[in-house]
């Protein structure tokens, strides 16, 4: 009579390491990743919208200083979608950004009204106060979706409605509007090189400061490991509750920076103009290529995801077409962009990466 020995299987297990990333990737040349990569196809999109109001209105969209007012009117946007780029990674969301901008821009504009209202003393601790402020509500948010275990939706629409609630009830509802003067010359409406906005080479360096520590950083690699998978983060010795609490902390110190630069840009705290923001900026992120499913995040994408509706806006103006479609036509690509990125998500969990047009053909069949 035999018996037989069970042996352990060899078959690698097909969950958390695969989440995060550990399955074969075919290796492909640089030309074709390049192509295949979403942000670049995002950018190839946002260049043919640039030829296109070009061509019907070469004399005045395809000019410096349009595209210099279309750079300006997205940098506050930029700043706060460097912020969501991280959260978006981590699989989270964060509603309140366009309100804990608002709030802190009245925080910061009582504060400097309170000493006095002028000279770079008031400015700069105007400043230090509207960055603690987004830091204070984004520790709030972190903890409470690190610890408390609250959906990240819930928490941050609630602080979405507590702060504007706030800032609202601190003003009386009536915008404040002693703005220090050198931050309205300086950083509002202040040039270098003599026609690029101050207040877009800050954004900038925000952009390139928040792409290096994406890509070349530890704080990066958790945030990308965190959004992959949170079990096989922790079992590779990764404080996800810590790092989740960081991400929002960056996404709310980012839109305290947001509110100081609006400030700056408007000389007001425009409480009521901020209603839209976090919608256009979260569409920023998703159609730049950052997965709502988390664990893929690409800020250049980001930043190119962002100007599309802004040229599209800019451009529907110039050329006599009623500003309303471009709601119409980023919701389309949004929804493009977010079967794009299902589609390949779930090719590459089969271990079978498709081509979306192959993908079309095929009806959905596995390859």
């Amino acid at each position: 009579m035999s018996t037989s020995t069970s042996r352990p299987s060899s078959t690698t297990p097909a969950t958390e390491t695969v989440a995060i990333g550990t399955f074969d990737e075919p290796k492909t040349g640089v030309v074709r990743g390049l192509l295949r990569a979403q942000a670049f196809q995002i950018f190839l999109v946002l260049l043919a919208i640039i030829i296109v109001f070009s061509a019907l209105a070469p004399d005045t969209f395809a000019q410096w200083s349009n595209f210099r007012l279309i750079i300006q009117n997205a940098s506050i946007l930029a700043v706060l979608a460097v912020g969501m780029t991280y959260v978006i990674t981590t699989a989270g969301i964060d509603l309140s950004i366009g309100s804990v901008l608002v709030f802190s821009g009245v925080v910061a504009a009582i504060t400097m009204r309170a000493l006095g209202g002028e000279g770079w003393g008031v400015a700069a601790i105007g400043i230090v106060v509207s960055i603690l402020s987004g830091l204070f509500w984004g520790l709030f948010n972190g903890f409470l979706i690190a610890k408390g275990k609250i959906p990240p939706l819930i928490v941050t629409l609630g602080t979405l409605g507590i702060t504007l609630g706030l800032a609202q009830i601190i003003t009386g509802g009536i915008d404040v509007r002693e703005v220090p003067a050198v931050l309205t010359d300086s950083i509002g409406y202040g040039n270098i090189f003599g026609t690029v906005p101050m207040i877009s080479v800050i954004a900038l360096v925000v952009i390139v400061f928040g792409a290096v520590m994406l890509r070349f950083t530890r704080f990066g690699l958790y945030t990308l490991a965190v959004g992959s998978s949170e079990i096989a983060a922790r079992r590779v010795g990764v404080k996800v509750d810590s790092q989740l609490i960081r991400v929002y902390m960056l996404s709310g110190g980012l839109a305290g920076l947001a509110g100081i630069l609006s400030l700056s840009q408007f000389s007001t705290t425009a409480i009521a103009g901020q209603s839209q923001t976090n919608l256009n900026v979260i569409a920023g992120v998703v159609i730049g290529g950052t997965s709502l499913f988390g664990g893929v995040g690409t800020i250049l994408g980001t930043v190119v995801g962002l100007f599309i509706p802004a040229v599209l806006q800019n451009g529907f103006v110039i050329t006599g077409v009623q500003p309303f479609w471009q709601q119409v036509a980023v919701g389309a690509v949004l929804i493009t962009a977010v079967y794009v990125d299902q589609v390949r998500r779930s090719s590459a969990m089969r271990g079978n990466p498709q081509g979306l047009w192959k993908k079309f053909v095929s009806g959905g069949r596995r390859g």
